[in-house]
């Protein structure tokens, strides 16, 4: 009986000993910090990172490969008909790996959302509401409604002499991720001559 390495480098499963190899480096060098989980251009498969799917993809056919070798190792098969079956196995534990992959990948799909998480940015362009007695370069704040209603109280600053104080309702017109707060102007809800 064969060991378990002399299984695991023999034809077909050492092409996916290979690839298996290649997806433990990879997650090894994102646990350090020298990768990027989600692999470049952020290409997706099955609802989740490619790299999660191919990972996958790559366990499942070295373990059908694996398994299927081992049990026609009792056959006894040599030569042409060894070949044959290698090669069958070759072609049938991707296949198969790629089913048992996408199956468990569905359920998955939900921990990696298709939207950008919120952040900062999403409140430029909205309106908010002093809460603090003065605006001015280096101090004030405003409480600020998103879009999904709930609200936060944010850092703004202001330039110019129409000075914004209590109460007064303003326009996030941008924001300064350096000093994280918000650059604020006057906002008036009646157009002028209306």
């Amino acid at each position: 009986m064969r060991t378990f390495a002399e299984a695991a480098l023999a034809f077909p499963t050492v092409c996916f000993s290979a690839a298996l190899a290649v997806v433990v480096v990879f997650w090894l060098l994102v646990a350090v910090g020298a990768a990027e989980g989600e692999g470049p251009g952020g290409w997706v498969w099955g609802g989740v990172p490619l790299t999660v799917g191919f990972s996958f993809l790559a366990a499942f056919a070295w373990f059908l490969s694996l398994a299927a070798m081992a049990l026609l190792a009792p056959l006894g098969l040599s030569g042409t008909p060894g070949r044959l079956a290698g090669s069958a196995v070759l072609v049938t534990a991707p296949l198969l790996g790629w089913r048992a992959a996408r199956a468990l990948l569905r359920p998955l799909a939900a921990l990696f959302p298709d939207e950008p998480p919120p952040s900062r940015a999403d409140f430029v362009g909205l309106t908010c509401v002093i809460r603090t007695g003065r605006v001015d370069a280096g101090f004030g704040q405003a409480e600020v409604r998103s879009r999904d209603g709930s609200t936060a109280l944010v850092q703004v600053r202001q330039y110019g002499d129409e000075a914004l104080a209590l109460g007064d309702t303003g326009l996030l017109y941008a924001y300064e991720a350096d000093g994280e707060f918000f650059w604020v102007a006057r906002f008036d809800d009646a157009l002028p001559g209306a």
